[in-house]
């Protein structure tokens, strides 16, 4: 499975973090950016991120920022894009059960590295329930 994973400035360090993970786990991360702690403009690589998902160049995404806030609107902004911010591993599982997020959206400043590692564990391998919770989605178009 292949995972697009994008941070600004903010997130620069957990995406290292995240992104030995996904190795560890036998995922295939994408890194497109940012790659230096140079103040930048997340909305542009939360972008980068979803088109790769949107068009089936990844099957899921991860989007880190300071607090995951910013990226997490940036990225609802794509149609196709169920983009869900999570602090712990409840949210990332029910983001995925009953709403078959297809981005993961982590704070830096807010989410320790461990805990980070367990909700990106727990996002990946979470499946979707569908029943009535496609239902659902299906009315989000």
């Amino acid at each position: 499975m292949k995972i697009a994973i994008g941070s600004d400035h903010g997130g620069l360090t957990l995406k290292t973090v995240v992104l030995a993970l996904l190795q560890e786990l036998g995922y295939e991360g994408e890194d497109v950016g940012c790659f230096a702690a140079d103040s930048v403009d997340y909305p542009q690589y939360a972008d980068l991120v979803c088109e790769k998902v949107a068009k089936g160049q990844a099957d899921k995404g991860i989007l880190i920022c300071g607090t995951g806030i910013g990226m997490s609107m940036a990225a609802n902004k794509h149609a196709t894009i169920r983009a869900a911010l999570c602090s712990e591993q409840y949210t990332a599982r029910m983001s995925r059960e009953h709403n078959d997020a297809n981005v993961l959206c982590m704070g830096e400043r807010v989410t320790g590295p461990g805990i980070a590692e367990e909700i990106v564990r727990t996002w990946l391998s979470t499946p979707f329930a569908g029943g009535r919770h496609l239902r659902r989605i299906n009315l989000f178009n």
